[in-house]
Parts: C-alpha cells; structure tokens; sequence
C-alpha cells in the first residue's frame, strides 16, 4: 500500500530489490512462468523505470511466459506486450463485504 507511504526512498529502494529478484527468475530458464503481480503499479508511481523493465524482460528464454498485472501499464510496455487485457471491477470484498486485505492475498 505504498500510495499512503511515509517513506518514498524506502518504497523505492524496496521496489529495486523486488526487481532484482524478478530479473533473476525471469532470466532463469528453469522457470516457465513468472508473474509480477501490481509491478504496474511501481512503474505509474516511478519506482521502476519502465525502460529498465521492458530490458530485463528481453532477457527472458523464449520458451519462457511473465505475466505483469496492475492498472495503468505504461504506454511503452503496453506495445511491448504479446497479450494486453483490461479488467473491470463489479464486485470487491474490500467494499462490499468489509473485508481486510490479507497476507498472502494482497499482500
């Protein structure tokens, strides 16, 4: 929930360590499938730039799949992708239910 953070620097340097571990499993090609769940996120709030990302998914075996969520991808990485999809939200348990987010789930 870095959008209500008190430290900018901290969120950023968090957000480069996420990174690096990801460009390890990305470049890694005993992994099929890696998923960067909400790292649109980083790249709207400048965490990331989206140039760095889109050359550390060029290193990716091609038999390989990443799979990258969150709204407001970047234009560039927008064209860059294989496969674009827009999601619309009709139902959250957040407002509709009171539920929390969760370890685990949303964070």
């Amino acid at each position: 929930f870095t959008w209500e953070t008190q430290d900018r620097d901290r969120d950023i340097q968090k957000a480069r360590q996420a990174w690096e571990k990801a460009l390890s499993f990305i470049t890694n090609p005993d992994y099929k499938l890696v998923l960067l769940d909400e790292i649109n996120i980083a790249l709207k709030l400048g965490y990331l730039p989206v140039e760095e990302v889109i050359a550390g998914l060029e290193q990716k075996p091609e038999e390989s799949h990443i799979i990258l969520t969150g709204r407001g991808a970047p234009a560039p990485l927008i064209e860059r992708a294989d496969l674009v999809t827009e999601m619309t939200l009709i139902k959250h348990p957040f407002r509709e239910q009171g539920v929390k987010a969760q370890p685990g789930i949303e964070y």
